[in-house]
């Protein structure tokens, strides 16, 4: 089928079917009505490049999706990136009957699986938007080039991460794309990366790294050391992706980013005399207007998740964030997702909220009326606050210091650690990591739609990166002195106790307090051999079974998708999964 470029105003994006062919090739450019224009804008389309990461299609949320027969609102990279990275993890289940969530819950995904489909396609049409810029517009600017091309290789890093062998185009063609290896597209993507670095012989160099906030031109646009961090993230896989040990540049990069202007976000904020307006209703039915003002405190880690995140200072921790707007980036798939999927209406996030529940224009998360109760965290997530399952029945605004640890934002109030009915919200510990609430209790600018940015991209993975590399090469056996600084970094941010001694494995456990549901956990499982295989590690319904057991180790790569080997002979499929 044939690739069609739509011309909607204000932007030009790709209609794709997921009956296609290979989507990363033969794009074929016509107008849909004659007297549409049928030039493509340089600045729409190099916008369109990261749309891609935030939004399903140019009409926001309820407008036209770009990847057709998928759901625009199930549809976005994000939200497949996190399905497939959390769902099959021991972080997260969620009791939708959406077809794919059970398989991905229970690792019995395959070659027909609707959502994985739905990612692959995404990332697909993300790269022929990269290979359209360049082919039209390589003369333009050299860093928008750069820009363009770290998002090509970010999106076909993520294809091999979780697809293995992919269809691989770098050009516009009517050709079927050839299907590159593992060690191929890694090849790839670390020559892009340190090319746009300025480590190559090219001229297409990323900014110098800096951090912006919302209202400088340059925030949300990625510079050298998105870039950096990136190659650590591939280099500190290696032995998964090419079954090399490259330690030391996974250290090596992730300190420029530690090096960099770049900020670990560890002051927390506090807002004095807030006043709160809420009504009180007699036992006549009066109803009287009431104030009360208070003071506002807030961690240095709840304010990287909520919805002024890109107006404090905490946006100097995003290296790359997925901005989104209560008015003009809408969608279904990024922050509301996040906010939305792991709240009910039970929930509160802050203690005021509770104070005073009939307070104007407050609700349980900052985004009205969207708490859909459906991801919720595993025993085995909770466990890393609350080793002893002895967590206290409380919100998650309590729940930090009872756990020693800021991190730990759960609500079990009603609620059951272990999860015997996976269908039911309140079996399972709720996460209120997430919300669009503001540090300072200002309106957001819609009451629907978030304006959190999702962070993809934060410094804090730097640390993290380091100090597991730097272990790994004194032999793994306990971190040396500058990996144990690196983690009590994060530790001290989050006023948890320091490490004096760290094992691999308590490295990995760390991993999941910073970055739990933050779409990247399958990942770090499977560099630690605790996901598919013989592993000895389990999690409720790992496999398909309520106390878990081992899955086939094929698993750690999912399926090409049926449609895309139907229509491109030069695919073949991936062990484990048949033809």
């Amino acid at each position: 089928m044939n690739k069609i470029l739509k011309y909607i105003l204000p932007a030009a994006a790709l209609a794709l079917s997921m009956g296609m062919s290979s989507c990363v090739n033969d794009l074929h450019v016509s107008p849909i009505d004659p007297s549409t224009q049928t030039e493509v804008d340089a600045e729409q389309l190099f916008n369109k490049c990261y749309a891609n990461f935030g939004v399903a299609g140019n009409g926001g949320a309820n407008g036209d999706c770009d990847v057709d027969d998928i759901d625009g609102g199930t549809s976005g990279l994000y939200r497949q990136m996190w399905n497939s990275n959390e769902l099959t993890t021991d972080e997260a289940i969620c009791g939708w009957g959406d077809e794919g969530i059970p398989s991905f819950c229970y690792n019995t995904y395959d070659a027909s699986h609707p959502m994985l489909a739905g990612y692959y396609y995404r990332l697909c049409v993300g790269i022929s938007y990269c290979n359209q810029y360049l082919k039209d517009f390589s003369e333009k600017d050299p860093t928008m080039n750069a820009e363009v091309r770290f998002l090509r290789a970010l999106q076909y890093y993520l294809m091999m991460d979780a697809f293995g062998n992919v269809p691989f185009a770098t050009s516009i063609s009517s050709e079927k794309p050839v299907q590159y290896t593992r060690a191929q597209v890694y090849q790839f993507v670390e020559s892009e990366l340190l090319d746009i670095v300025g480590e190559g012989e090219g001229t297409d160099i990323l900014a110098d790294a800096q951090p912006h906030k919302k209202g400088d031109a340059r925030y949300g646009r990625v510079d050298k050391a998105a870039g950096w961090l990136l190659l650590s993230r591939l280099y500190l896989n290696a032995k998964v992706y090419i079954d090399k040990e490259e330690w030391q540049k996974a250290a090596d990069y992730a300190k420029k980013v530690m090096d960099s202007p770049y900020q670990l976000f560890t002051a927390g904020r506090t807002v004095s005399n807030v006043t709160t307006k809420y009504r009180e209703e007699a036992k006549d039915g009066t109803v009287t207007e009431m104030e009360n003002t208070t003071d506002w405190e807030f961690s240095a880690y709840q304010c990287l998740f909520m919805g002024d995140n890109d107006r404090t200072d905490a946006a100097y921790e995003a290296i790359f964030p997925i901005l989104q707007d209560g008015l003009r980036t809408t969608s279904w798939g990024v922050s509301l997702f996040l906010t939305a999927s792991t709240h009910d209406a039970d929930m509160h996030d802050l203690l005021y909220d509770e104070w005073f529940p009939n307070q104007e224009l407050r609700s349980v998360n900052g985004v009205s009326g969207q708490a859909w109760g459906g991801n919720r965290a595993l025993p085995n997530l909770v466990r890393l606050f609350f080793p002893n399952d002895d967590a206290p029945e409380m919100a998650s605004y309590d729940m930090p210091m009872m756990a020693g640890d800021d991190r730990a934002l759960f609500n079990n109030i009603g609620r059951t650690l272990e999860i015997e009915d996976m269908t039911v919200f309140k079996n399972g510990y709720a996460v209120g990591k997430f919300n669009n609430l503001t540090t300072d209790g200002s309106a957001t600018s819609d009451g629907t739609f978030p304006d959190m940015d999702t962070f993809l991209f934060r410094k804090a993975e730097a640390y993290l990166t380091y100090a597991e590399a730097k272990t790994r090469l004194a032999g793994g056996a306990g971190a040396p002195a500058d990996a144990l600084d690196a983690l009590n970094q994060l530790r001290r941010r989050a006023h948890a106790e320091p490490f004096t001694s760290c094992s691999l494995d308590q490295i990995l456990d760390e991993w999941g307090r910073e970055f739990y549901f933050e779409g990247r956990r399958r990942v770090d499982l499977i560099r630690f051999g605790k996901f598919g295989g013989n592993t000895g590690y389990t999690w409720p319904w790992k496999g398909g079974v309520a106390q878990g057991r081992n899955f086939d180790v094929t698993r750690n790569i999912f399926a090409i998708p049926t449609n895309d080997l139907n229509t491109n002979s030069n695919l073949e499929q991936n062990p484990g999964y048949g033809r």
